[in-house]
């Protein structure tokens, strides 16, 4: 389930999935192969700038682009139609049930008039947009409804960004619906497809860890917390006397002193397992379940070496990282050894790039 928040449809032409987070600028080009299934066309990551995203707002809309045109570049694209993405936090969500017979103007106006009840603010100073989900599970009469608002200048700051950059924004969507998207490829690789199994997809950002947990395709439980990358940054940085950047570089080349493995990202592993141990806690005593099958690590952190260790030793959960490019083919131009260490990254931005493909 996805929401556009523009009225677009991408009808099937290139496509290309353009995730803004604080610290980079991804962005993932697929195409249909031969069998039916997906190709990984090319891919970049462009780092951000420190604090040209702040809590999910654009901070700096040049710095932003400028990032942008250079992993456009990078990327080799022809195409300059991108699909973006808001954080959850930025849009307001609601099921409604409406008549199943009413005709799109009618169903329209009913979505105006129930969103008036839901939106802080007034309907002229928010993106509305609505998906008919599927049959209300009450009557056959009926259907579920999602609706989906954002503060315009929210949707627009994210335009303007692609739009100095040169590409043409068609689709506005929901971070962690492009999340699910794409986690639903990584879910086909658990027995039975992950049908009937609770899994939590895990995604560690630079200052958030989203917890996201699904049963057949459908989010039951969702949770922020306070806990991410940028804290291994600041602990490097302090150890090391290093700058912001050179931080993050020397963290993702694995070029940092002997101490570094015990000293510094040993408690970091620790205290990340610990959040998670502490999410599937919060889980348990919010709902009316008792387990959880799997846990799918996402983000940047994910691929830190002893992670998943480090989670599967705290949770006693089967813990693996998440790849939605596990099964995909890859043209010549993609590493297929680069892809696979990024992946975990490029979770957002692969189910962007998937809205090629909505019927």
């Amino acid at each position: 389930m996805r929401v556009d928040l523009s009225i677009f449809n991408p009808s099937n032409r290139p496509l290309i999935g353009l995730d803004i987070s604080s610290s980079s600028v991804k962005m993932v080009e697929l195409a249909g192969d031969d069998k039916g299934g997906y190709r990984v066309e090319r891919y970049a990551i462009e780092p951000l700038p420190r604090d040209s995203v702040v809590d999910g707002k654009v901070v700096n809309i040049e710095a932003i682009s400028d990032s942008i045109i250079r992993a456009w570049k990078r990327m080799g694209a022809t195409t300059k139609y991108v699909a973006m993405a808001l954080p959850a936090a930025a849009v307001i969500t609601k099921k409604i049930i409406l008549p199943a017979n009413l005709r799109e103007q009618e169903m329209e106006l009913q979505v105006e008039s129930e969103a008036n009840q839901y939106i802080p603010f007034a309907l002229e100073e928010v993106n509305l947009d609505f998906q008919v989900v599927g049959p209300a599970p009450s009557s056959p009469d009926e259907v579920e409804v999602l609706i989906a608002a954002s503060r315009k200048e929210m949707v627009e700051d994210r335009v303007a960004c692609a739009e100095a950059a040169g590409l043409k924004p068609l689709v506005m969507d929901v971070e962690t619906y492009a999340a699910q998207a794409a986690f639903e490829l990584v879910e086909q690789q658990f027995p039975d497809g992950g049908r009937d199994q609770i899994i939590a997809l895990v995604d560690i950002g630079a200052n958030v860890t989203n917890v996201t947990v699904m049963r057949n395709d459908q989010p039951i439980y969702t949770r922020e917390q306070a806990f991410g990358g940028g804290l291994l940054t600041q602990d490097i940085m302090r150890a090391y006397g290093m700058s912001t950047e050179e931080a993050e570089i020397a963290k993702r080349s694995g070029s940092l002193p002997d101490n570094y493995q015990a000293e510094i990202l040993g408690p970091f592993s620790e205290n990340l397992a610990q959040e998670v141990a502490r999410a599937m806690q919060f889980f348990f005593s919010s709902s009316q379940f008792t387990q959880v099958d799997h846990v799918v690590l996402s983000g940047g952190c994910a691929v830190i070496p002893g992670i998943q260790e480090a989670v599967f030793e705290h949770t006693q959960i089967n813990t693996v990282v998440g790849n939605s490019f596990a099964r995909m083919t890859t043209a010549s131009r993609v590493r297929a050894k680069n892809l696979e260490a990024d992946a975990p990254s490029l979770i957002v931005a692969c189910g962007l790039a998937l809205r090629r493909f909505d019927k």
